[in-house]
């Protein structure tokens, strides 16, 4: 039986890092992963949702990657992201992160036509054969890719001995359950349910927003596994509140995310990529409140630990 404690715990949606021309920058590629590891989360996922994949080519998709391993090789669980809206490209991105030594790949369903699932197993195990030595994770997000993973599709695809479990975006917390229920591990993806996930059985979590606030995440698992479960609940909910300011910004969330970083002391990765909506000249009083939430919800939850 797998071992799978290097994929227990908080596992941030790695974000994509521009330079002022809007460029893959390597070296904030490196600054985001080093930040990160001293921040003590068990992993990172790239090149997925967060990391703007569907807006960059195979080749800055590599070189991320490249960059990312450059830093975490050896010291952070890596799973990453090779879906494309092809078969030809994400074979090559599996093959490419195979051979830089990442822990795990992952891909969504082919997206645009709606395709039954003997077509979406045959894409997943086609990206699978070119990293034959590298677990496989299924990414399931219905709400952006317009499939939804099935009971009868999981169990085609777990007859793949390299198919290990779910990321499970899909927000019904009762999908956890019955992917478990069908022998895969699961990561909770919901980062509003990241408690309510462990509790459902998530081996642990990949989200969005846990860059942007990795002390809360990583307090809320603590407090769960000690059984403190309302203490844990109560880290939850602040989350879960800067999550929906956030979200009321005129700009996306991930530029709103990047500028959060910026000023808590994270590495500066640029902004968003087009057609994603930057951050609005209106935008900066909700940067301001999401940054005291976040050091307020620390300094009540996790000043004792930094002491």
């Amino acid at each position: 039986m797998k071992d799978f404690t290097k994929y227990q715990g908080v596992i941030p949606a790695f974000y994509a890092c521009y330079g002022e021309d809007g460029s893959i920058s390597p070296e904030r590629v490196r600054a985001l992963v080093r930040y990160l590891a001293d921040k003590g989360v068990k992993g990172l996922y790239v090149g997925g949702s967060s990391g703007e994949c569907i807006y960059q080519s195979v080749a800055e998709r590599k070189l991320v990657l490249e960059n990312v391993m450059a830093e975490a090789r050896g010291k952070l669980t890596i799973i990453a992201h090779v879906a494309c809206n092809n078969t030809a490209d994400s074979r090559e991105l599996a093959a490419h992160a195979q051979a830089q030594g990442v822990d795990a790949i992952a891909a969504i369903p082919p997206i645009y036509f709606h395709l039954p699932d003997h077509a979406v197993a045959r894409y997943w195990n086609d990206i699978s054969d070119a990293a034959p030595d590298t677990d496989f994770v299924i990414y399931n997000i219905p709400q952006l890719a317009g499939v939804a993973l099935s009971v009868p599709l999981l169990r085609e695809m777990l007859k793949n001995p390299r198919v290990i479990g779910v990321k499970n975006s899909s927000m019904p917390v009762q999908d956890i359950q019955m992917w478990r229920d069908e022998g895969a591990i699961v990561f909770n993806g919901p980062d509003e349910q990241f408690v309510s996930g462990l509790a459902a059985g998530a081996i642990g979590g990949i989200g969005g927003t846990y860059a942007a606030m990795p002390e809360l995440y990583l307090k809320a698992r603590e407090l769960f596994y000690a059984g403190r479960l309302e203490e844990a609940r109560q880290v939850q909910n602040e989350c879960c509140r800067v999550i929906y300011k956030m979200c009321s910004a005129h700009g996306n969330m991930y530029a709103v995310i990047k500028e959060i970083l910026r000023r808590n002391g994270g590495p500066d990765i640029g902004g968003v990529r087009a057609p994603l909506a930057p951050l609005a000249e209106g935008d900066g009083p909700i940067v301001d409140a999401c940054v005291a939430m976040i050091q307020a919800a620390i300094d009540q939850y996790c000043a004792a630990k930094q002491r």
